[in-house]
């Protein structure tokens, strides 16, 4: 897939939450390959975009395209909706379920042949670096290889879906309260799973080495408005007030805690 298909388009996009405007008129657009990150201080409305992504939200105004197609109606209410996979926080497995269980999941609701659910799973299990634990249950592992399992279930793809489809990943705080060996081993996962996933992702984050490992480009979302938008590289070197502030977490600054 060309590196400049456009996977997602978002045009004079608003959302609102009663008289709070949590987007405002945004632009945004992704190719296939790009590594996103979105930053800015708590409560900027990021968790909102990928709500967006998800299909949990609709826009109040303006436009949202994901593989050219105008989102008009929630996830649930689509027939058909796009390859959008969200990687939780939390590992959010089934307890009851074996790691095969869950990991096969959407394959099992598909009715997909059990020869062809398995070796899908071990596949992604061995992707993301786990062998031998397809029959165990969650409480069984590690909080570290729970993680691994939820990004290997990223990785399953929709039966239904077309080779030319391009899957968007998102991550929500993959790496919030984590110390800095085992962010590191969930930073390279990232960007392994995105990568043999073939598509594109946008991670949500405020942690430092995780945006700087895991991205490509980063956007700074604050007041309802995209305040800036460039390279991983432009970012660690701006001198844009509010990639300034954010970077260096300064009280001084356009971003003050009465606006959050």
């Amino acid at each position: 897939m060309p590196k400049n298909t456009q996977v997602m388009l978002m045009k004079d996009l608003s959302v609102e939450l009663g008289s709070n405007k949590v987007l405002n008129e945004v632009n945004l657009s992704m190719c296939a390959g790009e590594r996103l990150a979105i930053v800015g201080p708590s409560g900027a409305g990021k968790s909102t975009i990928l709500r967006l992504l998800a299909g949990l939200v609709l826009p109040s105004k303006g436009s949202l395209k994901i593989s050219g197609i105008e989102q008009n109606y929630l996830r649930l209410d689509q027939n058909d909706p796009p390859d959008v996979r969200l990687v939780f926080q939390n590992p959010a497995l089934l307890a009851s379920l074996t790691v095969r269980e869950n990991v096969g999941f959407l394959l099992e609701k598909q009715k997909v042949s059990e020869e062809i659910i398995n070796t899908k799973v071990i596949n992604c299990l061995q992707k993301v670096g786990l062998y031998d634990v397809a029959e165990k249950f969650p409480n069984q592992l590690s909080g570290g290889m729970q993680k691994r399992v939820s990004f290997a279930r990223a990785l399953i793809s929709d039966s239904k879906k077309g080779k030319d489809s391009i899957p968007i990943l998102l991550y929500d705080e993959p790496t919030a309260g984590l110390d800095p060996i085992a962010c590191t081993r969930i930073e390279d996962l990232i960007i392994k799973t995105t990568d043999a996933a073939q598509g594109c992702s946008i991670v949500v984050s405020h942690v430092s080495s995780t945006i700087e490992r895991t991205a490509n480009r980063v956007i700074l979302l604050y007041d309802g408005k995209f305040k800036w938008d460039g390279s991983i590289d432009q970012f660690k070197q701006s001198e844009n007030s509010y990639v300034k502030q954010f970077r260096t977490g300064n009280l001084q600054g356009p971003m003050q805690p009465e606006d959050l």
